[in-house]
């Protein structure tokens, strides 16, 4: 019997000790837990302080970005739209420009077209004038209109196409007839056989000539 109690009393002992030894433990993590100190908070607090500086200023200044003001957004958005409507208006006056420069062109040289007849027949009557009939009022005034003819088709861009004692060249000549001389060159342009006319370095009409070899 003494030696039950005795294993008893030394069982009671033995569970008293270890009950004061687990307390503190239990006691230190519920006050742990209230203070909101956990294994998480004091990870990210050692990674604050270890951030480099940089990283710490650039998070500060994100958080500070605003969103831009709807009438900047407006303001923006209309000055576009004003730039690109002066660049197509700007477009679009030399497009008219240059379709106005070509259009004068054209018309231009449809009436020196229709004028070239008539230059040619002035040309024809008075190389039929004979050295007598020169002196007449008449034909002098005919010599002084066809020589006013040209001064005004002159002023506006048109000239006659070099031709006789020239080169032959597709681009200004139409060679119509082909004779062999040995006293002239290869190629060379013996007679002028119709006046050729240019504007602005523009063929009107091609020269009609006579080429030899």
């Amino acid at each position: 019997m003494e030696e039950t109690s005795r294993e008893e009393e030394l069982k009671k002992i033995f569970e008293e000790a270890k009950a004061e030894a687990e307390a503190p433990e239990a006691e230190e993590a519920e006050a742990m837990q209230d203070a909101g100190d956990g294994p998480q908070q004091d990870a990210e607090d050692t990674a604050a302080e270890e951030a480099p500086e940089g990283e710490v200023k650039k998070g500060l200044f994100k958080k500070k970005e605003k969103k831009k003001d709807k009438k900047d957004e407006q303001i923006e958005e209309l000055t576009d739209r004003l730039k690109r409507q002066m660049a197509e208006f700007e477009n679009f006056r030399k497009r008219t420009d240059k379709e106005k420069s070509q259009m004068y062109d054209m018309g231009v040289k449809s009436i020196i077209e229709k004028v070239l007849p008539v230059i040619d027949n002035f040309e024809r009557g008075l190389l039929a004038v004979s050295e007598e009939e020169k002196e007449n009022a008449f034909v002098d005034g005919m010599n002084k209109i066809y020589r006013q003819m040209m001064t005004t088709l002159e002023e506006i861009g048109v000239r006659t196409i070099e031709a006789a004692g020239a080169e032959f060249n597709p681009d200004f000549h139409n060679a119509v007839m082909h004779i062999e001389d040995e006293s002239v060159g290869e190629n060379m342009i013996v007679e002028e056989l119709q006046k050729g006319y240019l504007y602005h370095d523009v063929v009107v009409r091609h020269s009609m000539v006579k080429v030899a070899n």
